[in-house]
Protein backbone atom coordinates (compact mmCIF):
# COMPACT_ATOMS: atom_id res chain seq x y z
CA UNK A 1 0.00 0.00 0.00
CA UNK A 2 1.63 3.03 -1.52
CA UNK A 3 2.75 5.40 1.48
CA UNK A 4 0.34 8.71 2.28
CA UNK A 5 1.97 12.03 3.00
CA UNK A 6 0.19 15.45 5.07
CA UNK A 7 1.93 17.84 4.18
CA UNK A 8 1.63 20.91 6.59
CA UNK A 9 1.09 24.85 4.62
CA UNK A 10 4.04 26.84 5.49
CA UNK A 11 4.94 30.04 4.84
CA UNK A 12 8.28 31.00 5.02
CA UNK A 13 10.91 32.97 2.82
CA UNK A 14 13.73 30.26 3.48
CA UNK A 15 13.08 27.84 0.58
CA UNK A 16 15.53 25.59 2.00
CA UNK A 17 13.40 26.20 5.57
CA UNK A 18 10.40 24.77 4.00
CA UNK A 19 11.55 22.36 2.23
CA UNK A 20 13.62 20.51 5.54
CA UNK A 21 9.98 21.40 7.42
CA UNK A 22 7.90 19.45 5.01
CA UNK A 23 10.00 16.78 4.47
CA UNK A 24 10.21 16.31 8.83
CA UNK A 25 6.70 16.22 8.61
CA UNK A 26 6.07 14.00 5.96
CA UNK A 27 8.37 11.48 7.90
CA UNK A 28 6.22 12.03 11.28
CA UNK A 29 2.98 11.38 9.42
CA UNK A 30 3.84 8.64 7.06
CA UNK A 31 1.62 5.93 7.43
CA UNK A 32 2.24 2.04 7.68
CA UNK A 33 -0.01 -0.41 6.24
CA UNK A 34 -0.98 -3.92 8.04
CA UNK A 35 -3.15 -5.81 5.52
CA UNK A 36 -5.77 -7.56 6.52
CA UNK A 37 -4.00 -11.20 6.82
CA UNK A 38 -2.07 -10.22 9.51
CA UNK A 39 -1.89 -11.73 12.37
CA UNK A 40 -2.87 -9.13 14.85
CA UNK A 41 -6.32 -8.93 13.44
CA UNK A 42 -9.12 -11.07 14.98
CA UNK A 43 -12.32 -11.68 12.99
CA UNK A 44 -15.79 -12.72 14.38
CA UNK A 45 -18.98 -13.70 12.16
CA UNK A 46 -19.27 -15.49 8.68
CA UNK A 47 -16.27 -13.87 6.51
CA UNK A 48 -15.48 -15.17 3.63
CA UNK A 49 -11.53 -15.65 3.27
CA UNK A 50 -10.76 -16.95 -0.38
CA UNK A 51 -8.86 -14.01 -0.64
CA UNK A 52 -6.51 -13.55 2.19
CA UNK A 53 -6.02 -9.96 1.68
CA UNK A 54 -9.39 -9.16 1.08
CA UNK A 55 -11.72 -10.75 3.22
CA UNK A 56 -14.91 -10.17 2.29
CA UNK A 57 -17.57 -9.11 4.75
CA UNK A 58 -21.07 -9.09 4.66
CA UNK A 59 -23.52 -10.38 7.29
CA UNK A 60 -24.85 -7.31 10.01
CA UNK A 61 -22.87 -7.62 12.89
CA UNK A 62 -20.06 -9.00 11.55
CA UNK A 63 -16.47 -7.43 13.29
CA UNK A 64 -12.91 -7.15 13.01
CA UNK A 65 -11.10 -6.30 15.95
CA UNK A 66 -7.27 -5.06 17.11
CA UNK A 67 -4.99 -3.19 18.60
CA UNK A 68 -1.98 -1.04 18.20
CA UNK A 69 0.08 2.23 19.27
CA UNK A 70 0.34 5.56 17.93
CA UNK A 71 -1.64 8.44 17.32
CA UNK A 72 -3.02 7.88 13.60
CA UNK A 73 -5.62 5.43 12.29
CA UNK A 74 -7.22 4.94 9.55
CA UNK A 75 -9.45 2.17 7.84
CA UNK A 76 -8.80 0.36 4.08
CA UNK A 77 -12.19 -0.85 2.63
CA UNK A 78 -13.24 -1.90 -1.08
CA UNK A 79 -17.01 -1.39 -0.57
CA UNK A 80 -19.33 -3.24 -3.43
CA UNK A 81 -22.09 -0.70 -3.51
CA UNK A 82 -21.52 2.31 -1.24
CA UNK A 83 -24.70 1.59 0.99
CA UNK A 84 -23.22 0.39 4.03
CA UNK A 85 -22.31 1.62 7.29
CA UNK A 86 -19.73 1.00 9.81
CA UNK A 87 -19.13 1.77 13.24
CA UNK A 88 -15.61 2.57 14.22
CA UNK A 89 -15.32 2.05 17.98
CA UNK A 90 -11.66 3.32 19.18
CA UNK A 91 -10.99 2.60 22.93
CA UNK A 92 -14.15 0.73 23.56
CA UNK A 93 -15.60 4.15 23.66
CA UNK A 94 -19.01 2.46 22.39
CA UNK A 95 -20.84 5.85 23.02
CA UNK A 96 -19.47 7.80 20.43
CA UNK A 97 -18.22 5.73 17.88
CA UNK A 98 -16.94 7.09 14.31
CA UNK A 99 -19.90 6.48 11.68
CA UNK A 100 -18.15 5.37 8.43
CA UNK A 101 -20.44 5.84 5.12
CA UNK A 102 -18.56 3.66 2.86
CA UNK A 103 -17.79 4.67 -0.40
CA UNK A 104 -18.38 2.60 -3.87
CA UNK A 105 -14.80 1.26 -4.48
CA UNK A 106 -11.79 1.02 -2.56
CA UNK A 107 -11.01 4.04 0.02
CA UNK A 108 -8.88 4.70 2.48
CA UNK A 109 -10.63 6.82 5.74
CA UNK A 110 -9.11 8.75 8.22
CA UNK A 111 -10.88 8.23 11.15
CA UNK A 112 -8.40 9.79 13.71
CA UNK A 113 -5.22 12.03 13.90
CA UNK A 114 -5.30 13.03 17.48
CA UNK A 115 -5.04 9.85 19.84
CA UNK A 116 -2.27 9.40 22.21
CA UNK A 117 1.11 7.82 22.32
CA UNK A 118 -0.24 5.25 23.74
CA UNK A 119 -1.97 1.98 23.19
CA UNK A 120 -5.00 1.41 21.23
CA UNK A 121 -8.18 -0.70 20.73
CA UNK A 122 -10.01 -0.66 17.58
CA UNK A 123 -13.40 -2.87 16.21
CA UNK A 124 -14.57 -2.13 12.73
CA UNK A 125 -18.55 -3.28 13.20
CA UNK A 126 -20.86 -3.71 10.12
CA UNK A 127 -23.71 -2.04 10.86
CA UNK A 128 -26.08 -2.69 7.52
CA UNK A 129 -26.76 -5.80 5.82
CA UNK A 130 -26.42 -7.83 3.40
CA UNK A 131 -28.62 -6.40 1.09
CA UNK A 132 -26.77 -3.50 1.37
CA UNK A 133 -24.01 -5.19 0.02
CA UNK A 134 -20.29 -6.51 0.26
CA UNK A 135 -17.38 -5.05 1.51
CA UNK A 136 -13.59 -6.25 1.27
CA UNK A 137 -11.60 -5.36 4.36
CA UNK A 138 -7.89 -4.79 3.20
CA UNK A 139 -6.24 -3.42 6.34
CA UNK A 140 -5.30 -0.51 8.47
CA UNK A 141 -2.93 2.20 8.51
CA UNK A 142 -1.19 3.84 11.39
CA UNK A 143 2.06 6.41 12.08
CA UNK A 144 5.11 5.08 10.85
CA UNK A 145 6.97 4.11 14.16
CA UNK A 146 4.16 2.58 15.56
CA UNK A 147 3.14 -0.83 15.93
CA UNK A 148 0.55 -3.65 16.20
CA UNK A 149 -0.42 -5.02 19.59
CA UNK A 150 -1.51 -8.62 20.55
CA UNK A 151 -4.43 -8.96 19.82
CA UNK A 152 -7.48 -9.06 21.54
CA UNK A 153 -9.29 -12.42 23.15
CA UNK A 154 -12.48 -13.77 21.99
CA UNK A 155 -15.01 -14.80 24.10
CA UNK A 156 -15.41 -18.33 24.98
CA UNK A 157 -19.67 -18.04 25.10
CA UNK A 158 -21.30 -18.26 21.63
CA UNK A 159 -24.99 -17.30 20.17
CA UNK A 160 -26.14 -17.46 16.96
CA UNK A 161 -29.24 -15.17 15.84
CA UNK A 162 -31.46 -16.10 13.06
CA UNK A 163 -33.60 -13.41 11.86
CA UNK A 164 -35.12 -10.79 10.18
CA UNK A 165 -35.23 -6.59 10.37
CA UNK A 166 -36.02 -7.03 14.15
CA UNK A 167 -32.26 -8.82 14.44
CA UNK A 168 -30.86 -6.59 12.06
CA UNK A 169 -31.93 -3.28 13.89
CA UNK A 170 -33.38 -2.06 10.74
CA UNK A 171 -34.06 1.96 11.86
CA UNK A 172 -33.56 1.61 15.52
CA UNK A 173 -32.31 5.03 15.34
CA UNK A 174 -34.17 7.04 13.92
CA UNK A 175 -36.99 9.08 15.18
CA UNK A 176 -40.06 7.76 17.14
CA UNK A 177 -42.03 9.90 14.60
CA UNK A 178 -39.82 9.59 11.76
CA UNK A 179 -39.02 6.74 8.98
CA UNK A 180 -37.34 3.46 9.88
CA UNK A 181 -36.32 2.35 5.94
CA UNK A 182 -33.12 4.67 6.13
CA UNK A 183 -29.44 2.98 5.66
CA UNK A 184 -28.24 5.40 8.16
CA UNK A 185 -30.57 4.58 10.98
CA UNK A 186 -29.75 0.88 10.60
CA UNK A 187 -27.64 -0.23 13.50
CA UNK A 188 -26.84 -3.59 14.32
CA UNK A 189 -24.61 -2.42 17.18
CA UNK A 190 -27.64 -1.52 19.10
CA UNK A 191 -29.88 -4.60 17.92
CA UNK A 192 -31.44 -6.47 21.25
CA UNK A 193 -29.24 -9.66 20.08
CA UNK A 194 -25.59 -7.67 19.88
CA UNK A 195 -26.64 -5.90 23.00
CA UNK A 196 -27.19 -9.02 25.32
CA UNK A 197 -24.34 -10.72 23.72
CA UNK A 198 -22.06 -7.75 24.87
CA UNK A 199 -23.41 -8.49 28.60
CA UNK A 200 -23.35 -11.96 28.25
CA UNK A 201 -19.99 -11.19 27.40
CA UNK A 202 -20.52 -13.99 23.88
CA UNK A 203 -19.12 -13.82 20.66
CA UNK A 204 -21.99 -13.26 18.42
CA UNK A 205 -22.97 -14.17 15.24
CA UNK A 206 -25.55 -12.72 13.82
CA UNK A 207 -27.35 -13.99 10.21
CA UNK A 208 -30.08 -11.74 9.67
CA UNK A 209 -32.12 -10.10 6.40
CA UNK A 210 -34.79 -7.54 6.75
CA UNK A 211 -37.94 -9.24 4.88
CA UNK A 212 -37.15 -12.54 5.38
CA UNK A 213 -40.09 -15.21 6.46
CA UNK A 214 -39.91 -18.66 7.13
CA UNK A 215 -42.61 -19.31 4.46
CA UNK A 216 -42.52 -16.49 2.39
CA UNK A 217 -40.69 -12.71 2.45
CA UNK A 218 -40.64 -9.54 1.06
CA UNK A 219 -38.46 -11.28 -2.06
CA UNK A 220 -38.14 -14.25 -3.54
CA UNK A 221 -35.74 -16.51 -1.17
CA UNK A 222 -36.99 -17.67 1.96
CA UNK A 223 -34.72 -18.22 5.54
CA UNK A 224 -34.60 -22.29 4.92
CA UNK A 225 -33.10 -20.96 1.84
CA UNK A 226 -30.78 -18.66 3.19
CA UNK A 227 -29.77 -19.42 6.37
CA UNK A 228 -26.40 -21.71 5.34
CA UNK A 229 -24.93 -19.17 3.15
CA UNK A 230 -20.96 -17.87 3.76
CA UNK A 231 -22.34 -14.40 1.75
CA UNK A 232 -25.38 -12.76 3.19
CA UNK A 233 -25.69 -11.07 -0.41
CA UNK A 234 -28.58 -12.10 -1.43
CA UNK A 235 -30.23 -15.55 -2.80
CA UNK A 236 -26.61 -17.30 -3.52
CA UNK A 237 -24.46 -20.21 -4.02
CA UNK A 238 -21.83 -19.94 -1.22
CA UNK A 239 -21.86 -22.34 1.07
CA UNK A 240 -21.11 -21.65 5.34
CA UNK A 241 -19.15 -24.63 7.03
CA UNK A 242 -20.83 -25.12 10.33
CA UNK A 243 -17.94 -26.88 11.55
CA UNK A 244 -15.85 -23.83 11.58
CA UNK A 245 -17.84 -22.44 14.62
CA UNK A 246 -20.65 -23.74 16.77
CA UNK A 247 -22.69 -21.70 18.86
CA UNK A 248 -23.67 -22.67 22.63
CA UNK A 249 -27.04 -20.79 22.16
CA UNK A 250 -28.97 -20.40 18.87
CA UNK A 251 -31.88 -18.19 18.95
CA UNK A 252 -34.56 -18.01 15.89
CA UNK A 253 -36.77 -14.57 15.82
CA UNK A 254 -38.50 -14.93 12.57
CA UNK A 255 -42.61 -15.23 11.37
CA UNK A 256 -43.25 -11.56 11.82
CA UNK A 257 -43.14 -10.85 7.93
CA UNK A 258 -44.89 -14.29 7.51
CA UNK A 259 -47.80 -12.99 9.63
CA UNK A 260 -47.76 -10.16 7.42
CA UNK A 261 -47.40 -11.37 4.46
CA UNK A 262 -50.00 -14.37 4.98
CA UNK A 263 -52.77 -13.06 7.11
CA UNK A 264 -52.50 -9.43 5.89
CA UNK A 265 -51.56 -9.41 2.76
CA UNK A 266 -52.95 -12.78 1.66
CA UNK A 267 -49.47 -13.24 -1.02
CA UNK A 268 -49.17 -17.33 -0.31
CA UNK A 269 -51.77 -19.18 -2.56
CA UNK A 270 -53.16 -21.51 -1.11
CA UNK A 271 -53.04 -19.65 2.12
CA UNK A 272 -51.36 -22.59 4.48
CA UNK A 273 -53.04 -24.64 7.72
CA UNK A 274 -52.68 -23.52 11.24
CA UNK A 275 -51.13 -27.17 10.82
CA UNK A 276 -49.11 -26.06 8.10
CA UNK A 277 -47.31 -22.99 9.44
CA UNK A 278 -45.89 -24.94 12.51
CA UNK A 279 -44.88 -27.63 10.10
CA UNK A 280 -43.20 -25.08 8.41
CA UNK A 281 -41.27 -23.68 11.28
CA UNK A 282 -40.48 -26.55 12.80
CA UNK A 283 -38.67 -28.09 9.67
CA UNK A 284 -36.47 -25.13 9.95
CA UNK A 285 -35.77 -25.44 13.44
CA UNK A 286 -34.66 -28.56 12.65
CA UNK A 287 -32.60 -28.10 10.14
CA UNK A 288 -30.71 -25.69 12.72
CA UNK A 289 -30.84 -28.55 15.45
CA UNK A 290 -29.13 -31.09 12.55
CA UNK A 291 -26.33 -28.70 12.83
CA UNK A 292 -26.12 -27.84 16.39
CA UNK A 293 -27.15 -31.22 18.22
CA UNK A 294 -25.72 -29.85 21.34
CA UNK A 295 -26.90 -25.98 20.83
CA UNK A 296 -29.28 -24.30 23.51
CA UNK A 297 -32.05 -23.42 20.84
CA UNK A 298 -34.17 -20.17 21.84
CA UNK A 299 -37.47 -19.83 19.69
CA UNK A 300 -38.26 -16.74 19.79
CA UNK A 301 -40.62 -14.17 18.25
CA UNK A 302 -41.72 -10.42 18.74
CA UNK A 303 -40.89 -7.25 19.39
CA UNK A 304 -43.68 -6.19 16.65
CA UNK A 305 -46.95 -6.59 16.04
CA UNK A 306 -46.75 -10.86 15.49
CA UNK A 307 -46.83 -11.01 19.71
CA UNK A 308 -50.22 -9.05 19.59
CA UNK A 309 -52.45 -11.71 20.21
CA UNK A 310 -51.53 -16.00 20.46
CA UNK A 311 -52.26 -16.64 17.36
CA UNK A 312 -48.40 -16.59 15.99
CA UNK A 313 -46.76 -17.41 19.59
CA UNK A 314 -48.91 -20.70 19.48
CA UNK A 315 -47.32 -21.78 16.27
CA UNK A 316 -44.13 -21.38 17.99
CA UNK A 317 -45.26 -23.32 21.08
CA UNK A 318 -46.69 -25.83 19.07
CA UNK A 319 -43.50 -26.52 17.09
CA UNK A 320 -41.57 -26.44 20.35
CA UNK A 321 -43.61 -28.69 21.98
CA UNK A 322 -44.17 -31.53 19.38
CA UNK A 323 -39.89 -31.22 18.62
CA UNK A 324 -39.82 -32.05 22.83
CA UNK A 325 -42.55 -34.72 22.49
CA UNK A 326 -39.72 -36.11 20.09
CA UNK A 327 -36.95 -35.96 22.78
CA UNK A 328 -35.17 -32.32 21.92
CA UNK A 329 -34.40 -31.31 25.30
CA UNK A 330 -32.79 -28.13 24.86
CA UNK A 331 -35.31 -26.04 23.27
CA UNK A 332 -37.27 -23.21 24.36
CA UNK A 333 -39.84 -20.60 23.91
CA UNK A 334 -39.53 -16.57 24.63
CA UNK A 335 -41.14 -14.00 23.38
CA UNK A 336 -41.33 -10.16 23.20
CA UNK A 337 -44.23 -8.30 23.99
CA UNK A 338 -45.54 -5.62 21.59
CA UNK A 339 -45.27 -2.28 22.94
CA UNK A 340 -47.76 -1.26 20.55
CA UNK A 341 -45.29 1.18 18.52
CA UNK A 342 -46.30 0.36 14.84
CA UNK A 343 -43.11 0.94 13.50
CA UNK A 344 -39.49 -1.04 13.63
CA UNK A 345 -38.46 -0.93 17.40
CA UNK A 346 -36.00 2.03 18.11
CA UNK A 347 -32.82 1.06 20.68
CA UNK A 348 -34.82 1.77 23.84
CA UNK A 349 -36.85 -0.85 22.96
CA UNK A 350 -34.37 -2.96 21.84
CA UNK A 351 -32.53 -2.38 24.92
CA UNK A 352 -35.62 -3.75 26.89
CA UNK A 353 -35.47 -7.00 24.38
CA UNK A 354 -31.95 -7.39 25.35
CA UNK A 355 -32.34 -7.72 28.76
CA UNK A 356 -35.10 -9.83 28.96
CA UNK A 357 -33.16 -12.24 26.69
CA UNK A 358 -29.86 -12.16 28.67
CA UNK A 359 -31.71 -12.67 31.44
CA UNK A 360 -32.86 -15.79 30.36
CA UNK A 361 -29.77 -17.17 28.74
CA UNK A 362 -28.20 -16.69 31.88
CA UNK A 363 -30.51 -18.72 33.84
CA UNK A 364 -30.60 -21.20 31.28
CA UNK A 365 -27.15 -21.56 29.84
CA UNK A 366 -26.22 -20.73 34.17
CA UNK A 367 -23.93 -17.92 33.38
CA UNK A 368 -22.75 -15.86 35.98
Amino acid sequence: MPKKLMLPTLFCKNATAILLLSIASSQLLAAQFFPARDNHYVYSGRIDFSQADSPLVTWPGTSIKANFSGSSLSVVLDDEKGQNYFNIIIDNDIESPYVLQAKQGLHTYTISTALNQGGHSVEIYKRTEGEEGGTRFKGIEIVDGATMLPPPQKPKRRIEIYGDSITSGMGNEGADNGPDHLKSDKNNYLAYGAIAARELNAELHTISQSGIGVMISWFDFIMPQFFDQLSGVGNNDTQWDFTQWTPDVVLINLMQNDKWLIDREKRLHPLPSDEERVTHYQQFVRSIRARYPNAQIICALGSMDATQDAKWPNYVRQAVSNMRQAGDNKIDTLFFDFTGYGQHPRVAQHRANATKLSAFIRKKMQWD
